[in-house]
């Protein structure tokens, strides 16, 4: 029987990069899992120092973690980023920061809760789409697991999922998301590490069950 070949799912943290923000807190996190990449949200009020910047990406960085700020292309370049996350993928802003990053740096559609949008992001030229809002509410989580289900099936460009709870991870791994997001609050506090680690092991889990339940689909469509 063929055996199948299936990268497991990733993490992607999303912190917000605040002045109460610290350098430990960053290395704490990306290290306590097989963290792919950082998005940093701001407040558009008060936009944080570039030094404070560059030394929240710097830990990251340095773990192989790219590191993404939301919406504002500039900043990336300033701070030495890997690039931009377009919050509301709607094509205007995508095809900007397309334009003004591309092909240096990672550009990614979020936001996205519709198939229509969500393929036109897809052929934009976006490094991938996220599923999920960066702060989801639990009532999206059905939605979210849809979408997610309906790409992974369809679509070559990387998809993340957004958990709602870190229970959510087990099921987003299962059905094929490349990359599960954990928004802010859920990683917030003295235990964040530990939320971390919790949500690696369950991306394990359910990256196994998806190997298992493709493995017996593909024995049964074999021929004897």
């Amino acid at each position: 029987m063929s055996e199948i070949e299936l990268p497991p799912s990733r993490l992607t943290l999303i912190l917000e990069a605040s002045p109460a923000l610290k350098v430990e807190d960053v290395q704490a996190r990306v290290s306590a899992g097989d963290v792919a990449a950082l998005i940093l949200t701001t407040d558009g009020a008060a936009l944080p120092a570039l030094p404070h910047l560059r030394a929240l990406a710097a830990p990251a960085q340095h773990n192989d973690t790219a590191v993404l700020i939301c919406d504002d292309a500039n900043m990336a370049r300033k701070a030495g980023l890997d690039g931009v996350h377009v919050s509301d993928a709607t094509p205007s802003p995508l095809k900007a920061a397309l334009s003004a990053l591309k092909p240096d740096s990672i550009v990614g559609a979020g936001g996205l809760m519709e198939r229509h949008s969500s393929m036109e992001a897809g052929e934009s030229g976006a490094d991938y789409v996220m599923f999920g809002a960066l702060a989801p509410a639990e009532e999206d989580t059905g939605r979210i697991r849809a979408m997610v289900g309906w790409w992974a099936e369809l679509c070559e460009v990387p998809c993340i999922g957004v958990a709602t709870a870190i229970e959510e991870v087990e099921e987003l791994a299962r059905l094929g998301a490349d990359f599960i997001a954990l928004p802010a609050r859920l990683t917030a506090g003295p235990q964040g590490p530990q939320e971390v680690a919790r949500a690696q092991k369950l991306l394990e889990q359910g990256h196994a069950a998806r190997l298992e339940a493709l493995t017996l689909a593909l024995a049964q469509s074999e021929p004897n």
